[in-house]
C-alpha cells in the first residue's frame, strides 16, 4: 500500500516543530530566489489549483511559486471542469491525484477540501475555506518574524469580523504560544465550540477594539464582508462601522506595532488609508511572503525536509 499523502487543511495539520521549519525554509528559499539563483527541485512536478473562489494573491503566489520550483501548475475552475456539472468531489480527487503531484483547493465549505483529501493520492493544500486560510497566516507569522522576530508571548489584536482568517489566528495563538486578543461587534462573535478550548491562556474576547489593540505588538484585520456574504454587506458596514483600525486604535498598540491586512483591503471600511499605507503596514511584504511560504509547503509535503 502506498504510504498516505499529507495534507495541509488546517494549520493544526502540521506540528509546531514543522510549521518552524517552513519558516526557517521560506527565509531560505526567499533569499535565495532575491539573489536570482536558479533552484528548482520540482522539475517533472504538476500543480492542480482548483478554484471555487476567485483570488489574485493565492493563484499568482502558487502559480509563480511553482514555476520557479521547477514545477507546473494548472489552473481549474468548477466552469472547466465536471465538478460543474454535478460529478462528486469525490470523483474529481480520484481521477486528478492519478494525474498531479499536488493539489491546492480554493473553496466553500471546509468539508469540500476535507472530501477531497479523502479521495487523494497526492497532497492536498488548503487555499482558503470559509472556514480556515493556513497559507494566508503561515505568510503573517513569517512577517513578523522577519520584521519583530519570534511571535511566542507576543499580543495579536484582531479587529472586525470572525472568519476563516480570524480562526486559523487562533489555532496560530496555541501552536505558537501568544496571546490572541479578538474584538467583534455583537452578533458575529467566535462560535462557543472554537473558543472553549483557547479561553484564558491564549485568547481574550473584547466588545471595544480600542481595550483589544491595547499594548498589542500586531494589529490586524480583514474586509467586513467576506465572499459568500456579499447579500449582508450593508447591514456589515453599519454594524461594523466602530471596528475600523484607524491611527488613533494604533496609537494604542506598543510603539513598534506592525499592523497586517491580508487584503483586498477597503480603505476608510475595515482600515484608514493613513494605517494602511503608513509606516507600521507591512502589508505588501505579507503579501508577497505567501510565495515563500507556499514554496516551502510545497517542496516539503512532496520531498519533506530539505538541507540544502
Amino acid at each position: 500500500m502506498p504510504q498516505s499523502p499529507r495534507h495541509f487543511l488546517q494549520l493544526k495539520d502540521l506540528g509546531r516543530a514543522e510549521l518552524e521549519y517552513l519558516l526557517a525554509r521560506a527565509r531560505q528559499l526567499k533569499a535565495r530566489q532575491r539573489s536570482g539563483t536558479l533552484y528548482q527541485p520540482l522539475r517533472g512536478r504538476t500543480l492542480a489549483m482548483i478554484f471555487e473562489k476567485s483570488s489574485t494573491r493565492t493563484r499568482v503566489s502558487f502559480e509563480a511559486g511553482m514555476a520557479q520550483l521547477g514545477g507546473h501548475a494548472l489552473f481549474l475552475t468548477t466552469r472547466e471542469t465536471q465538478l460543474g456539472r454535478g460529478e462528486t468531489i469525490e470523483d474529481v480527487a480520484e481521477v486528478i491525484s492519478r494525474m498531479v503531484d499536488l493539489v491546492m483547493v480554493r473553496t466553500f465549505e471546509q468539508a469540500i477540501v476535507e472530501r477531497f483529501a479523502a479521495h487523494s493520492r497526492v497532497p492536498v493544500i488548503n487555499g482558503l475555506t470559509d472556514e480556515y486560510h493556513p497559507c494566508q497566516i503561515l505568510a503573517d507569522i513569517f512577517t513578523y518574524l522577519e520584521h519583530r522576530g519570534p511571535i511566542r508571548g507576543k499580543t495579536v489584536a484582531w479587529v472586525g469580523d470572525s472568519n476563516n482568517v480570524c480562526n486559523t489566528w487562533l489555532q496560530a495563538a496555541t501552536i505558537f504560544d501568544f496571546r490572541f486578543h479578538l474584538a467583534t461587534p455583537p452578533g458575529y462573535e467566535l462560535e462557543p465550540e472554537r473558543g472553549d478550548d483557547h479561553e484564558g491562556a491564549h485568547l481574550q474576547q473584547f466588545t471595544d477594539p480600542h481595550d483589544a489593540a491595547r499594548g498589542a505588538d500586531l494589529v490586524t484585520t480583514d474586509v467586513w464582508t467576506s465572499m459568500g456574504f456579499e447579500d449582508e454587506a450593508e447591514a456589515r458596514k453599519r454594524e461594523f462601522a466602530d471596528y475600523r483600525v484607524d491611527t488613533d486604535m494604533m496609537k494604542l498598540a506598543k510603539p513598534d506595532a506592525v499592523f497586517m491586512h491580508c487584503l483586498p483591503a477597503h480603505r476608510g471600511e475595515e482600515v484608514e488609508a493613513a494605517v494602511i499605507d503608513g509606516p507600521q503596514s507591512v502589508v505588501w511584504e505579507e503579501a508577497e511572503n505567501r510565495l515563500h511560504t507556499q514554496k516551502a509547503l510545497m517542496e516539503y509535503l512532496l520531498l519533506g525536509k530539505v538541507e540544502s
